[in-house]
């Protein structure tokens, strides 16, 4: 079973390496994650941006650059227009984000000329390693979707499922988080739980357990649930954490970062392809885990 990073990373290892382009690559932490991935046999890059930049920075970091096509491009809509079109083109498998705003790369993804469109919505997925739990947790979406619909949700828990499999976790368990643990008419959060409990249940969302609502206690902890009175098989024991916004899913995700000092990862899912996007203020670490995800999502498709 897959209860850490480590874990993930020899996962990685046995089933690549996949090719990652990499758009704007003049970046420190992304070309030192980089040159981690290709030395552990996880990786190849194809690096899109200022060539001399990425140069300059990979004689700072004791990285053989001649292991790496180069294609420069020192405008960073362009380079990413490049990084996203080479995937399109099954050049590389990934799209990893590098010094350029998310926004930038996110227009090229959904550009319906050269993107990775599919239909279905973008969400973002973070897998978290915290000491205090004893596997993986994922939470959705803390990036992307502001406000999810019911329909929107169903889709979210999807993509989740689909990265969840990817890394070998078969019939994951999804906790739908609100305030309280009953339907209340009055929260709609507590609806939309309801609402797609039933759904996991007439098989409209399939490949894992949805429970809900839950309060994030009894989610992920056990003693929490029972004292509560909550039977249900995902209680205390969830794998994935479909927060109710935003908001809620964006506190929960730089609480276990900051505060939880958690090891973490990111990566955007419903696209054609697995999209590293991370923060600028992750560290390569956290940039490595994010490959070796995209890495395992691409050699499920």
């Amino acid at each position: 079973m897959i209860k850490s990073f480590e874990d993930v990373l020899t996962l990685a290892k046995n089933r690549g390496p996949r090719t990652i382009s990499v758009s704007v690559a003049q970046d420190k932490e992304v070309l030192l994650a980089i040159k981690a991935a290709y030395n552990m046999g996880i990786a190849n890059a194809i690096l899109v941006g200022d060539k001399n930049q990425i140069l300059k920075i990979s004689e700072e970091i004791n990285m053989d650059i001649n292991k790496f096509e180069i294609i420069d491009i020192k405008d960073p809509i362009e380079a990413s227009r490049k990084a996203v079109e080479l995937v399109s083109t099954e050049k590389a498998h990934i799209v990893m984000k590098g010094l350029v705003d998310t926004s930038i790369i996110l227009k090229a993804v959904l550009d319906e000329e050269i993107g990775l469109r599919t239909g279905n919505i973008l969400s973002h997925v973070a897998v978290f390693n915290v000491d205090t739990y004893d596997k993986l947790l994922l939470v959705t979406d803390a990036a992307m979707n502001i406000a999810p619909d019911l329909f929107h949700k169903k889709q979210i828990i999807e993509n989740a499922v689909f990265l969840a499999h990817s890394i070998d976790i078969e019939n994951p368990k999804v906790a739908v988080v609100c305030a309280k643990e009953k339907v209340n008419p009055k929260m709609p959060a507590t609806v939309d739980a309801g609402y797609l409990v039933e759904m996991n249940k007439n098989d409209e969302i399939t490949g894992c357990i949805v429970g809900g609502p839950f309060a994030l206690d009894n989610a992920i902890s056990k003693e929490a649930a029972l004292h509560k009175g909550i039977s249900h098989p995902v209680a205390g024991d969830a794998d994935i954490i479909l927060a109710p916004n935003i908001e809620s899913g964006n506190v929960l995700y730089k609480a276990l970062a900051f505060l939880a000092r958690a090891k973490n990862a990111g990566i955007i899912v419903g696209a054609k392809a697995p999209i590293v996007l991370t923060s600028r203020a992750d560290s390569d670490e956290a940039k490595l885990n994010s490959i070796a995800l995209g890495v395992l999502m691409a050699s499920k498709k």
